[in-house]
């Protein structure tokens, strides 16, 4: 499983109408509207590289509202939520 998380920024008048068609995209399990200097955060989990290559290259192209990106690929999962999940098996 690779997760990547894509920064974006987006034409102002387009930006959650841009979060809501993301959002349906296979791959994308989250989408935030942010402060800073990015406008829509994604969070992707795809099963490989070419799935996120695809992902990217491919079916986001088509949003023209998205001015700019920058994918990042996450290493290693330090998160609270993911250890609760781990412990819990069985209880």
């Amino acid at each position: 499983m690779v997760t990547s998380i894509i920064l974006m920024n987006v034409e102002r008048m387009k930006i959650n109408e841009v979060a809501e068609e993301l959002k349906a995209l296979p791959g994308i399990s989250e989408v935030y509207s942010v402060s800073g200097n990015y406008d829509l955060v994604a969070v992707v989990r795809v099963p490989d590289n070419d799935a996120l290559a695809d992902l990217v290259t491919r079916k986001m192209r088509g949003f023209t509202a998205i001015l700019k990106t920058e994918t990042m690929l996450a290493f290693k999962t330090f998160s609270r939520h993911d250890l609760e999940s781990m412990f819990a098996v069985g209880m």
